[in-house]
């Protein structure tokens, strides 16, 4: 006897976004023969930013981990690649998984330490993590101290001798680093972790109740995040070629944007990540002139999406229309 219902877990919306997605990836993937050196740059940082906000996205929108130190894995992602590259002679674009690898074995001790403490003692554990991070590279004088260091130019010329090879390299790495946080985040939300993961951010209590290690999949999140923003942060900084301490492990630049596109797009939401970040750079590139002005605008429009469209921007269509164009929970259908 047939099953009178089925279980499913795309939509036709979600198999076009698919097929637009792979177009829009390939496009992408062409920029260097379409695209100047200027919006190489430009689409590298944006992709920066799609990678940052999508992973705190998934540790404060999923495991209620809301963390304001994320820079401490940015700039400690971007050191250790300096390290590797100058210290250890690996190949720059080599040593930016390894810089990855490096802020998730970092992450491992620091996590059970961070989760001893809840809510806004948590969120202040992670920047106080940053600052100490900030401080202690701030020590290492082979490292440039305080004033920081930059690639040395035989480190940058070894990546590829000549100037396009090496900027194409860079982009491709970047557009790679950010198509895997959204494919990971998208893998690990629609996996039976990515179940644990909802149970848990809808109530602590009820998940633990139906058995789900709270530790462990809070672990699991918090050290993978790390370990991709630290991946991310050598990408940031192989792209300047140049760090500092306060560069690195900028609250501003690393945490408070984050937070601003995570929230302004749609916290909780795949797709919220990638419309902040389109709004966010849309804003910064037609106001960057207007000088502080351009902060209050930021700040005016953060307050204005929050009262009309708490969940965000995302959230309200979605909430309208009942799109969502990367689901991840399970459909029951019915037959007639």
């Amino acid at each position: 006897m047939a099953a009178a219902f089925q279980i499913e877990r795309s939509t036709r919306t979600s198999r076009v976004t698919a097929l637009v997605s792979l177009v829009l990836l390939v496009v992408l993937i062409a920029a260097p023969w379409w695209a100047g050196r200027a919006n190489m740059r430009l689409l590298g940082e944006i992709y920066s930013f799609v990678a940052l906000a999508t992973l705190w996205n998934l540790m404060a929108g999923y495991a209620g981990l809301v963390s304001v130190g994320q820079q401490a894995f940015v700039g400690f992602g971007g050191y250790a690649l300096f390290a590797f590259a100058m210290f250890l002679g690996v190949h720059p674009l080599v040593a930016v998984p390894l810089a990855g690898v490096a802020g998730a074995l970092i992450a491992l001790p620091i996590a059970p330490l961070l989760f001893r403490l809840q809510g806004a003692y948590f969120a202040i554990g992670t920047w106080v993590l940053a600052e100490v991070f900030r401080l202690s590279f701030a020590q290492v004088s082979s490292l440039g101290g305080g004033s920081g260091t930059s690639l040395p130019a035989g480190v940058v010329t070894g990546m590829a001798a000549d100037r396009a090879l090496r900027e194409m390299a860079i982009y491709w790495t970047a557009l790679a680093i950010a198509v895997v946080a959204v494919a990971y985040v998208i893998a690990l939300l629609r996996s039976r972790a990515g179940l644990a993961l909802t149970a848990l951010r809808d109530s602590e209590i009820a998940s633990e109740s139906l058995g789900i290690d709270i530790w462990r999949t809070k672990l699991t999140v918090y050290v993978t995040v790390a370990g991709l923003t630290a991946m991310t942060g050598a990408m940031i900084f192989l792209q300047k070629l140049r760090i500092s301490p306060d560069a690195a492990f900028s609250v501003n630049d690393w945490t408070a944007y984050v937070i601003f596109i995570a929230v302004i797009g749609g916290i909780g939401t795949i797709e919220g990540p990638i419309v902040g970040t389109i709004l966010f750079f849309l804003l910064r590139e037609t106001l960057a002139d207007l000088g502080t002005t351009y902060l209050m605008v930021l700040g005016a429009v953060a307050i204005l999406v929050m009262l009309r469209a708490p969940k965000g921007l995302w959230g309200w269509v979605s909430q309208r229309t009942g799109v969502t164009l990367v689901p991840v929970r399970r459909r029951v259908v019915f037959r007639d």
